[in-house]
């Protein structure tokens, strides 16, 4: 919990409980469907709270507005998110059942109220989104093929709506088809070692009705 207060010193009480219940949710779901590497759950907050948390160093969210999280797995970066933004939807979607399980029970336990989950496949989600959020579950050419008729129209925040994807290593090539999209170090707000290669993509994109 101490990175997360290094970086988000504003958290109120609710959500420093929340966050701090995740370290035993997430140890004990683990221990029966394996959805973080062992070596990972000893650096939970680091490698996948703040990690997912980095997204919102771009763009915080504004309340009423609606975020798809595609690929969620055990809820990475769509419960770290949800905690920090209350007031904001999330929709949480992977097309294995028993990540979606580790997600709906976290949840349960957490009584986050402004978070849903769905095993099912991203091309098949209905409804439209602000931002679309992932952690690398695919090439950018495949991802945007999944998401791009679920962007709404209406736009509410700094950066235009689209994709907010966390990557790492060199994405010159992956990206280049897109010269709409920016590149956000992570490494130019968290100072740890894991964060070195670490970025998010925005993409905007466009409505398609």
């Amino acid at each position: 919990m101490q990175i997360l207060n290094k970086y988000f010193p504003n958290l109120t009480e609710t959500q420093v409980q929340h966050f701090k219940q995740l370290e035993s949710l997430y140890t004990e779901w683990n221990a029966k469907i394996n959805v973080i590497s062992r070596k990972d759950i000893a650096a939970l907050y680091e490698r996948h709270v703040l990690h997912s948390l980095g997204i919102a160093k771009v763009q915080p969210f504004n309340p009423g507005a609606r975020v798809l999280d595609v690929g969620t797995g055990g809820g990475f970066p769509g419960i770290p998110l949800a905690i920090l933004f209350p007031e904001t939807e999330f929709h949480l979607v992977d097309s294995i059942g028993k990540k979606i399980k580790v997600v709906e029970e976290v949840s349960a336990a957490l009584g986050l109220k402004n978070l849903k989950a769905a095993h099912i496949r991203a091309e098949k989600v209905k409804g439209e989104f602000d931002f679309i959020v992932s952690r690398a579950v695919t090439t950018m050419p495949d991802f945007v093929k999944w998401v791009r008729k679920k962007v709404a129209k209406k736009q509410q925040h700094t950066l235009r709506n689209g994709i907010l994807y966390l990557k790492g290593g060199d994405l010159t090539e992956e990206l280049s088809l897109y010269s709409s999209a920016s590149l956000y170090e992570l490494a130019a707000f968290f100072e740890e070692d894991f964060f070195e290669t670490k970025k998010v993509v925005h993409l905007p994109l466009k409505y398609k009705p």
